[in-house]
């Protein structure tokens, strides 16, 4: 039986030899494959794990990266996964590796670029050096995974004062033509103070090769800075998503993350954020539409540490067939953090006796002077409803599916970008099989 722990372990120290960077690195590498020796993969044994297993997906002896690495893709033959009706940075990767041709990057008005060739710059040093694996802890099993392999990725430097002129879109696409390859992106995104940037996150499979990606992304939003950021993920139905993503936030500042889960095999979302200093305020939505026997678990933590500072979390579901999904939200608040709102809903939809979903919101606090709130349901369409729908002549069919796109559509109330809303409405029309002629 393959030991996919032992068979990462071994194969770290000739990884690295091929990809060296430079001794700070080298020894982060080397204390993250010590970390993950130890502590291995999670289990359901572990409470954060409880309602996932990830033990069928470690039954496959995974590449670390695909034989032919660089395979050559034309901009039309991945188009459809680009938001290409407005202006944009864009930061691609082709099986792990930086394509520069389907790439837009700058070092004008920011640092929208690589991070291994940031890393090998001097002029980013002081950027990396304070954030690179400060922010996602070091003793997190998958995240030790990730820094002891990880290979390239986005570096996004927003200096003070700068409001981006134009999106970035970091995508990801695997082409690869083995059956199972094992991907560990690293994202570094670092707002000044007084900045402004909008970013969309996708992972996309091109064929139907079974892939795990285990993602990181390190966020640090500034003083009085605002980050509004988008995670579209509709991949092939054998592809696996283990995305964590941590973001700490200075005084006066916004950070807005929206998560569209739509498709693969199974989508883990570790979504943390940490408040730094006063009047920051943290956003988190979430529409997931699934069916067959797809899994989505959205894990999320606020932790509030200051006065005066807010967190607002929406995330609707939409299981069908025998999909299962997973929503743990939990809001930490300390003892210093008085005069606080926040706010924590999650709400479901199981259109199917087979589908299923284990919710558990969670409040912690330790402050007196603070305004919480939070609460799930759990149900199934308003019959009523579809029947008043029907004895005016919509078919049940699309009556059905306005019902649930209405019940998604409190969530795109929130995006800004209006293509990123059309493009959502599309998609969570197609999910839900009807031609919509208007947009939510």
């Amino acid at each position: 039986m393959i030991d996919l722990k032992e068979n990462l372990v071994s194969r770290h120290l000739v990884f690295n030899e091929k990809n060296p960077k430079n001794k700070w690195i080298d020894d982060l590498r080397h204390e993250a494959i010590e970390i993950f020796g130890k502590n291995g993969f999670p289990t359901k044994k572990e409470e954060e794990w409880k309602y996932t297993n990830l033990a069928p997906l470690l039954k496959a002896d995974y590449k670390l990266f695909p034989e032919s690495e660089e395979i050559s893709i034309g901009y039309q033959d991945v188009k459809k996964y680009f938001i290409h009706d407005m202006d944009t940075y864009n930061i691609v990767f082709v099986n792990g590796v930086y394509s520069s041709y389907l790439s837009s990057t700058t070092h004008e008005e920011a640092d929208i670029c690589v991070l291994s060739s940031a890393m090998n710059k001097m002029m980013h040093q002081p950027v990396i050096e304070n954030f690179y694996s400060k922010i996602a802890p070091k003793d997190d099993s998958l995240v030790s995974l990730n820094t002891a392999f990880f290979k390239d990725g986005a570096y996004i430097y927003v200096p003070d004062k700068v409001i981006l002129s134009k999106p970035i879109q970091i995508i990801f696409f695997s082409t690869a033509q083995e059956s199972e390859v094992l991907y560990h992106p690293r994202n570094l995104i670092v707002l000044g103070n007084n900045s402004q940037a909008q970013i969309i996150e996708r992972h996309q499979t091109l064929n139907e090769k079974a892939n795990l990606t285990n993602s990181v992304t390190e966020v640090h939003v500034g003083r009085n800075s605002e980050l509004d950021y988008y995670k579209i993920q509709n991949d092939a139905v054998e592809a696996s998503l283990i995305d964590n993503t941590y973001i700490e936030q200075e005084r006066d500042s916004v950070a807005s993350f929206q998560t569209f889960s739509f498709g693969g095999k199974l989508t883990r979302n570790n979504l943390n954020f940490v408040q730094k200093g006063e009047n920051s305020n943290s956003i988190l939505n979430g529409v997931t539409i699934i069916s067959r026997k797809q899994h989505v678990d959205h894990h999320t933590k606020v932790e509030h540490k200051f006065p005066h500072c807010e967190s607002h979390e929406l995330y609707k579901g939409i299981f069908d067939e025998q999909s299962h999904g997973v929503f743990n939200g939990k809001v930490y608040v300390h003892p210093e953090a008085q005069k606080l709102n926040a706010f924590q809903q999650n709400n479901n939809v199981l259109l199917t006796d087979k589908a299923s979903i284990d919710t558990k919101p969670q409040l912690e606090i330790f402050a007196d002077d603070v305004k919480c709130s939070h609460g799930c349901t759990v149900g199934q369409l308003d019959e009523s409803a579809l029947f008043y729908m029907q004895q005016r002549g919509i078919p049940k069919k699309e009556a059905k599916a306005l019902l649930l796109y209405a019940f998604a559509g409190e969530v795109l109330e929130h995006v800004q970008l209006p293509q990123i809303k059309k493009r959502i409405a599309n998609l969570i029309a197609m999910k839900l099989g009807v031609n919509m002629d208007f947009d939510l």
